[in-house]
């Protein structure tokens, strides 16, 4: 065969693969309004940066037929190339080729990209859209799906790793997205689930539909499964491009310092006004949030899930941040279970990254109730001040309003490690609030049994304690707040803060892990 017959037989089969699983299973993919693998990661990388790999791996399995069957790049499309100019490797899954589903050889090109991603720092972008386990090749398939949970394992707090989840993920196909950093999906047209609806009603009786079982809202407000819900593959695409910008490549790596122009001497007068008289009274921490970022910007993270507290990545002076945040809106900013895991799992996430924090603090507790004490509310709460702990990147707490108890040394105070901790002149700083304290304390019990109108006499010592007790000062004095500030300087505190902060190091004692509370 001559050179430019070889040329042209390159060029024809990859014209051949090019084209996944023909023209008409690429049109059905449209018409459900889904983006074809291709052009997924057309979307994702910048223009003509993608370099594909692997594209002519084929199956090798002769069960039941298979090998006069043939699957274009044997249903996933692996590569490299730049998003924003910072190098990304990733994987899509083609639906229109056997259903996207995974094979031996399927696998072992996601794990080669997962290894390259790994050996080079770079982040991870996995889109997923299969059917699950290739079944003709049994358990060649389950393998694979073992050698991808391992590489996620080992790639964990090492490199960035996004899921996306662009149409059916079902069975063991499930776990690999849950072990990474961010899970995205679709609304209404991708679902998760272990079980199908049609295995639910065989075993338990139960009727339900793929959405009500697995859909994108539903991991997104009830599990927590997934981080967020998106209106379309391109807006998933568009979203995972914003959240790398605030990623660092790897954990030896910081987040890119991106040029807002905003003043770093700007003051936030609108917050000197934000905290209610009534301390009963609810405002959004969001308003606070947005009022000191670079901008007002804000990416929120697990936005629908345990909406009592509020996570995601701002700017402030152009570095990258973690933001935390009890929400006096939604249950008066109470901890409980899906807020500590929430919150938990974003501070491990920020320390693993190199990302410092800043955490806005106004809790009245935690969420009392028997069904939190039964699932584990003890449990849970520890992994919140388990996860503070163990961060050692810049840690900055806020104190809005209130701080009580064992919530107060939850939510990154200065015993927990916190490195600078600012208060408000209208926090609240104590063992409980005052209305509970008054009802402990013997002296304030016996003068109250002792008057004549016992309501005034309560009233007056609760008053009593609350200007005593409910102010930064007493914590202020012992050196665990060390500044109160004005509300409006909060954002040039922040900065001088994070600038003098910025080069901090820590060392932990040598351990091949801790034992967090699972």
């Amino acid at each position: 065969m001559k050179v430019s017959e070889k040329i042209d037989l390159l060029k024809k089969r990859r014209e051949e693969i090019l084209k996944m699983g023909g023209d008409d299973r690429v049109a059905k993919q449209h018409d459900k309004g889904k983006l074809s693998a291709r052009e997924r990661l057309d979307l994702l990388f910048d223009a003509g940066t993608f370099r594909e790999v692997d594209m002519f791996v084929e199956h090798r399995s002769t069960n039941f037929g298979m090998e006069t069957v043939e699957v274009a790049s044997d249903g996933v499309i692996v590569g490299h190339g730049k998003v924003h100019g910072r190098v990304v490797y990733a994987y899509s899954q083609d639906f229109t080729s056997r259903g996207g589903s995974l094979g031996e050889m399927h696998a072992a090109k996601i794990c080669k990209i997962m290894d390259l991603a790994i050996k080079s720092g770079a982040p991870v972008v996995g889109l997923n859209d299969s059917g699950g386990a290739r079944v003709e090749e049994g358990v060649d398939a389950l393998k694979g799906y073992g050698e991808i949970f391992m590489r996620n394992s080992r790639a964990s707090g090492v490199i960035p790793q996004i899921s996306a989840i662009l149409g059916p993920c079902a069975g063991g196909a499930v776990y690999s997205p849950a072990m990474t950093d961010f899970v995205f999906m679709v609304k209404k047209q991708s679902h998760m689930f272990i079980t199908s609806p049609y295995v639910i009603k065989t075993v338990t009786g139960e009727e339900t539909t793929f959405e009500e079982l697995g859909g994108a809202m539903v991991h997104n407000s009830k599990s927590g499964n997934a981080h967020f819900a998106c209106e379309s593959d391109a807006h998933t695409i568009q979203m995972i491009k914003e959240l790398l910008e605030f990623l660092p490549n790897n954990n030896m790596e910081e987040a890119p310092q991106i040029p807002m122009g905003d003043d770093a001497s700007r003051l936030c007068l609108d917050l000197d006004t934000i905290i209610p008289d009534n301390s009963k009274m609810a405002y959004d921490m969001r308003d606070v949030i947005h009022s000191v970022m670079d901008h007002g910007d804000f990416f929120e993270v697990h936005e629908h899930f345990a909406q009592n507290a509020i996570v995601g990545f701002a700017r402030l002076n152009n570095r990258s941040v973690g933001i935390i945040a009890n929400q006096p809106m939604v249950q008066a900013g109470c901890l409980d279970i899906d807020a500590s895991d929430k919150i938990s799992r974003f501070v491990r996430t920020c320390d693993a990254f190199n990302i410092p924090m800043i955490t806005f603090v106004d809790v009245p507790g935690y969420l009392p109730g028997l069904q939190q004490e039964w699932d584990g509310i003890i449990r849970h709460g520890a992994k919140l001040l388990w996860s503070y702990a163990e961060a050692t990147v810049p840690k900055f707490t806020v104190v809005t309003r209130k701080d009580y108890g064992g919530s107060y040394l939850a939510m990154c105070s200065k015993p927990l490690g916190a490195d600078m901790v600012f208060a408000w002149p209208t926090a609240e700083i104590a063992v409980m609030g005052a209305k509970g304290a008054v009802e402990v304390i013997s002296s304030y019990r016996s003068e109250i049994a002792a008057a004549t109108d016992k309501k005034a006499k309560t009233e007056e010592k609760i008053s009593e304690y609350e200007d005593a007790f409910n102010v930064p000062y007493l914590a202020a004095k012992r050196g665990y707040i060390d500044d109160i500030i004005l509300p409006s300087e909060t954002r040039i505190r922040l900065i001088d803060a994070l600038e003098a902060l910025c080069t901090k190091t820590e060392i932990l004692p040598p351990k091949k892990h801790g034992n967090i509370p699972l």
